[in-house]
């Protein structure tokens, strides 16, 4: 699928931005972020590379006209074409991926997973890998491998199932590297995972600088879903060494890594990003887009905007607003965002939860709303009750609006609200219940924090410091070109510690 066409800008960089299930084809906190850096840089020649579940999507977001092209990478359409490698190439490709896995597997050979990641582009880029990944050599391999007494998987007797299973998953998830990687330019993954690959391949044969962005932390979060997942524990452990590993290089690979606050930058350092290649560029909004939010209802309210999905805790945030029932028995949740393919069965089990609890008359699942703001004015008080955040643009929304919030204490909240709003500890629907009544019972401290929240907002968290930040960075990036990166002994060259600064 192609994106509307633009004649390149001279002097100007050019930039692949690599997405994953976000911008153009979601709705979210990320999208949003990638729409306002692509529309706020006319002078910027962009494609977009997007991982997306099926290649179906349709789009939801307009592109400007600087974005020249958008292609997609589909991990669950129908297989890619291709045939799997014969004779004395399948056999080169079981060792191959033996070293892969084996990467995966045994902490003691985690060395390998650079060269063989980048050998297995290879079988991507000519057809092979996701044929030879479907076959039963591919199976039989993994099956052999786990089982050996010195890994730790064979403890836990994996499977032929499992195996089957496990491949299965790791062939989806590599299709993004038979995208063709960018040549020039800069390549942008506007988060960890996946999104990374094309960039990762870009870097590796073409040199092409690869600028990692993260708002939330991805590796954190696989780990988070992994609790939910319906396979054994050896699918488990294998998917899970494919993501620390790949988060692993990107880190490495980054000529820089911008987190989208410094409660990132533990995990960036902590996964292989030497200090001096992060430099934190917090999310921004326009202050004039987002103008006071005007009176507060009559009936205390609180509000909540987002996607209904498990990594926002709702549960919490219902039983949170059942405790606030039995002091204000009018109060009232609204609670506004769509519900995304596969987390339904999330929402109904929130509706069962409010009627148990006996607040199902008090709780409204307002689905999307057209105008965020409304979102924002429907409330009092503004919740956020997530277990993983990056620098949430609905909190500095309602910021912007002039809301006091309740937030839980992930990522870059506590960063974003200062001394403009509460901050409790996640999944602790008591505290979250306490500061919430201490809001809702006190206008005038209501009315502080939110001043307090919007001029903050204005002073630190504009869109325009946002987008210039970006700006410098692609021409720094583009400048430097191949200089950026390791010189192939794990080192950096002078000129991108130079260039790179760091937080300061």
């Amino acid at each position: 699928m192609h994106g509307p066409l633009a004649e390149p800008c001279p002097d100007t960089p050019s930039v692949t931005l690599l997405t994953e299930g976000t911008y153009p084809h979601h709705h979210g906190g990320v999208s949003v972020w990638c729409d306002q850096l692509v529309t706020g840089m006319p002078d910027v020649d962009f494609r977009v590379v997007a991982v997306t579940a099926t290649g179906r999507e349709s789009p939801v977001w307009e592109p400007p006209a600087q974005v020249r092209e958008i292609r997609t990478a589909p991990m669950w359409g129908p297989p890619p074409p291709g045939r799997a490698p014969r004779g004395s190439r399948l056999r080169r490709f079981r060792t191959e991926l033996e070293a892969f896995l084996t990467a995966l597997l045994d902490p003691g050979q985690e060395e390998l997973f650079p060269a063989s990641l980048y050998t297995l582009a290879g079988y991507a880029e000519r057809g092979e890998l996701s044929p030879a990944l479907r076959s039963e050599d591919a199976v039989r391999v993994l099956a052999r491998l786990w089982n050996r007494p010195a890994l730790p998987t064979a403890a836990a007797r994996p499977t032929l199932r499992d195996a089957l299973t496990a491949v299965d998953l790791l062939e989806h998830a590599l299709r993004p590297l038979a995208v063709p990687p960018a040549t020039d330019g800069v390549t942008h993954a506007v988060s960890g995972g996946l999104a990374t690959l094309p960039g990762l391949v870009a870097h590796h044969r073409h040199k092409v600088p690869f600028l990692l962005t993260e708002h939330g932390v991805y590796l954190r979060e696989r780990y988070l879903g992994s609790r939910a997942e319906p396979y054994r524990w050896p699918v488990k452990a294998l998917l899970l060494g494919f993501f620390r590993l790949l988060a692993g290089e990107g880190y490495r690979s980054a000529a820089l890594v911008t987190p989208g606050n410094r409660y990132n930058r533990r995990w960036e350092e902590h996964g292989g990003t030497p200090p001096e290649r992060i430099r934190t560029v917090y999310n921004g909004v326009d202050p004039a887009a987002f103008p006071l939010a005007g009176p507060e209802p009559e009936t205390p309210t609180l509000s909540w905007a987002g996607r209904v999905d498990p990594i926002k805790d709702l549960a919490t945030l219902v039983r949170a607003f059942a405790l606030v029932r039995e002091e204000l028995p009018g109060a009232r949740l609204r609670i506004f965002g769509g519900t995304p393919r596969g987390a339904e069965s999330y929402r109904t089990g929130l509706e069962k939860l409010a009627a148990e609890l006996g607040v199902a008359g008090g709780v409204t699942f307002e689905g999307r709303v057209e105008d965020i703001r409304d979102a924002y004015a429907a409330g009092n008080v503004v919740m956020l009750s997530s277990v993983s955040e990056g620098f949430p643009f609905t909190l500095i929304e309602a910021m912007s609006c002039g809301r006091a919030t309740v937030s839980t204490d992930v990522g870059g909240v506590r960063e974003a609200v200062g001394e403009t709003g509460l901050v409790v500890p996640p999944r602790d629907p008591a505290a979250m219940a306490r500061a919430a009544l201490r809001l809702l019972n006190d206008p005038a401290e209501r009315a502080r924090m939110g001043e307090g929240a919007r001029l903050r907002v204005i002073e630190q968290f504009t869109l325009r410091q946002t987008i210039s930040a970006f700006r410098d960075i692609y021409h720094e990036l583009a400048g430097h070109g191949g200089e950026y990166g390791d010189d192939g002994r794990g080192r950096r060259t002078a000129a991108v510690a130079l260039a790179a600064g760091g937080d300061g």
